[in-house]
């Protein structure tokens, strides 16, 4: 998408087959290297591009952008999961190939109990942003493995999350606040109700592209109205009772009601 190559949707049940897909790369192979809290697993193919010191380089840059990332997640959202996660870095023809068939729009990585990543042979400041975006989707996933999280929590909070700690922002930028303003002057924006579908993944290219900035922007809101340290005890009150409105009222006072008002307020 021209808005944000590396969108990565969580698709656990609609792309189950998907992440029991062929592990293997574009040589057959994947080089596996392990961190404190990953298991890296690299396509070789890469090698042909980064060459066999290139490919040990990124493998490492990777690992440490990830342990970064952990860290930070912990920190910012209060997630912390408790086992290895897995990473797959493809070869980007065979990402595309396998897995391109499968979103309406352009993905540079998703989660499907595996993070996997359309891969390069530097680590990219797009690579970074869709690390840290899939990172929230596992945490969430392994803290919760029976829960849904609403889309407007999943993803708001893994674009918050990229936003915050893969590029420093602390805030809406300027188109993006002017873009939220004319959707919201148009009927355009969606309700909360309409946000707290599973997924994203049956959303055109535009649709997905609105509900991704809005599901963001209202994390944003939560963070920058009350404060980003309440971020952790909502995501930690929601993973306890499984209860949405349960879990608003009991950080922000508020009803998902209030919370859509508010939020659309600011916006006029």
């Amino acid at each position: 998408m021209s808005w944000k190559l590396g969108l990565a949707l969580v698709f656990v049940a609609l792309f189950a087959q998907a992440s029991g897909a062929s592990g293997r790369g574009a040589d057959g192979n994947f080089d596996v290297r392990t961190s404190s809290h990953f298991v890296l697993h690299q396509d070789v193919d890469i090698d042909q591009s980064g060459g066999f010191h290139g490919s040990r380089r990124f493998e490492q840059q990777v690992l440490a952008t990830l342990e970064s990332a952990f860290e930070n997640l912990d920190r910012l959202l209060g997630l912390r999961p408790e086992r290895k996660l897995d990473v797959v870095v493809y070869d980007s023809g065979i990402f595309d190939q396998q897995f391109g068939g499968l979103f309406r729009f352009q993905a540079a990585g998703f989660y499907a109990g595996i993070i996997r990543v359309r891969g390069a042979s530097e680590l990219s400041i797009q690579l970074r942003r869709v690390l840290h975006h899939e990172l929230v989707h596992a945490a969430l996933d392994v803290a919760a493995p029976s829960f849904v999280f609403p889309a407007w929590i999943n993803e708001g909070g893994a674009e918050w999350f990229e936003a915050r700690a893969a590029l420093g922002k602390r805030g809406l930028s300027g188109p993006e606040w002017a873009a939220l303003q004319r959707l919201a002057a148009s009927g355009s924006l969606f309700s909360l109700a309409q946000l707290s579908v599973p997924a994203y993944s049956r959303m055109g290219g535009q649709s997905a592209q609105i509900a991704y900035l809005q599901s963001y922007a209202l994390i944003e809101f939560l963070a920058r109205t009350y404060g980003e340290r309440t971020l952790p005890r909502f995501y930690a009150e929601l993973i306890r009772s499984r209860d949405v409105a349960r879990a608003l009222k009991r950080v922000y006072r508020l009803d998902p009601q209030q919370l859509e008002a508010l939020f659309f307020d600011q916006l006029q």
